[in-house]
């Protein structure tokens, strides 16, 4: 169908297609205001989403996420927070809703879930385009009903977050304070195992630095060392006096051997040269003779009394090397067993450190968990409070009046096409060669009222000759 097909059916079926648009508009009136006034209240709060937890210090990844403030969108439209709100204006102790739920549900059901299933159906929240604020709008017959509950629906998401928060840490404490108390039960079991057996045991330090049998095997392995040394050298020197007792330094640093030395020498002088004076027999020779050998005894006495002096210093030495090599392994035997007592005190001493790591972070997480309990702030601030709407909301008079029109425009058209369907007439040239599928031989011209008796004649004239009728009578 071309546009001026169209225009000559509108042409023809225009009051058809008015009426029609008068309908829609009529209807449209009615119904705008057949429809009651209503009014909606809003209110905005701003979620804080960067700056760290006051008591935990650090920002919650749960707060950057991308669905957080979708998240909190589903919160406020729950039926947790509604239903609190209503709690708090006594929107649940209202007879006449209780009168309209019996009506609509005759009983059945719980009366608070139905109201705020009705009450969520009449409440917005809607997320701000790239911000962290909340709109939050409630739309009802009276305008101070609707900021009220507005209003009240902020005033519970905000409890209710808080609510959120400090639930999970109150049940934490409560945990908390009973792991608190096992571990420090635990803690002080320990410490007392570890007293104990310290006690029992003599072990006042499991350090080995400040451990006494430490430093006593350290002093007589010191001692041993010496004493070795001595030994050796003592033994040594008794080897070379059975030798050579005669040429030892003792001996011959002896003053007594010295003096003893030189008087044999001089009287063996002496003998020598009385002995080729006066000859053997001589009562002087046998005289000096007898004193070279007193001299001579007494020399090997003091000679012997000094190796055998080196003798019993050997003795002793070795003696004394002995009693400390048993000294040492005994020290040794006792430092093994005080390590063995030290390890067990290590693994004791463990426990209790293990114990006390436990506790330290029971501890710390539960006053955490009791603060957060204790909290009394939330990241959610209010904007806006709703204050009563003067202009109701709905009906929209000039969108429902666009609509309206809109609709009656294509009411009346749908109209004039479809009364031009049902009763077809040919109106232009395009109708004979698309509808009739013939072929346009010519066009009458349109014939004006100013020339209808001259022209009609002509006219007539002219489609007989066309169509093949007879022509109009020649007085006429």
């Amino acid at each position: 169908m071309t546009l001026h097909q169209l225009i000559s059916i509108l042409s023809a079926r225009w009051r058809s297609a008015a009426l029609a648009f008068a309908a829609i508009l009529v209807l449209g009136a009615a119904f705008t205001l057949y429809l009651p006034n209503k009014y909606t209240a809003s209110a905005s709060v701003l979620l804080d989403v960067k700056s760290p937890d006051p008591i935990a210090g650090v920002v919650l990844q749960g707060m950057i996420a991308t669905g957080y403030m979708v998240t909190q969108v589903d919160v406020i439209q729950s039926e947790r927070v509604v239903m609190r709100a209503l709690r708090s204006i006594n929107a649940d102790q209202d007879p006449d809703l209780k009168a309209a739920w019996l009506g609509k549900t005759e009983g059945r059901g719980d009366f608070e879930s139905w109201l705020a299933e009705d009450a969520a159906r009449s409440l917005d929240a809607k997320p701000g385009k790239d911000s962290n604020v909340i709109a939050v709008s409630y739309t009802a017959r009276d305008p101070v009903v609707a900021a009220k509950v507005a209003n009240a629906v902020v005033k519970s998401y905000i409890e209710t977050t808080l609510q959120l928060r400090t639930e999970p840490a109150k049940q934490f404490t409560s945990l908390f304070d009973e792991s608190t108390k096992a571990l420090r039960e635990a803690l002080e079991a320990a410490q007392a195992r570890l007293s104990g057996f310290q006690q029992s045991r003599g072990i006042v330090s499991t350090d080995e630095k400040l451990d006494t049998e430490n430093s006593r095997l350290a002093e007589l392995s010191s001692q041993l060392v010496v004493i070795q040394k001595t030994a050796k050298e003592s033994e040594e020197r008794q080897k070379q006096a059975s030798v050579k007792g005669d040429q030892m330094q003792e001996v011959v640093s002896n003053q007594a051997i010295s003096l003893l030395s030189t008087d044999l020498a001089r009287q063996e002088a002496r003998l020598s040269e009385i002995t080729e004076r006066l000859g053997e027999r001589s009562p002087a020779v046998i005289e000096l003779k007898a004193n070279i050998s007193s001299l001579r005894s007494r020399l090997n006495v003091e000679r012997t009394r000094i190796v055998g002096g080196i003798a019993v210093n050997n003795a002793v030495n070795q003696s004394s090397l002995n009693e400390l090599r048993n000294e040492v392994a005994a020290q040794k035997s006792r430092v093994l067993q005080m390590k063995g007592l030290r390890d067990e005190a290590s693994v004791m001493l463990r426990d209790v450190e293990n114990a006390q790591l436990a506790y330290d972070a029971a501890f710390a997480r539960q006053k955490q968990s009791a603060l957060e309990s204790q909290a009394t702030q939330t990241n959610v601030s209010v904007l806006k409070y709703a204050s009563a709407p003067p202009f109701p909301s709905s009906p929209r008079l000039l969108t429902n009046g666009l609509v309206a029109i809109v609709l009656g425009v294509l009411v009346g058209f749908a109209t004039a096409l479809i009364r031009e369907r049902r009763d077809w007439r040919l109106r232009s040239e395009a109708d004979i060669v698309e509808v009739m599928n013939l072929p346009l031989l010519g066009v009458l011209p349109k014939v004006s009222f100013g020339r209808a008796s001259i022209d009609s004649r002509f006219a007539r004239g002219i489609a007989a000759r066309v169509l093949g009728l007879p022509g109009p009578p020649q007085g006429s």
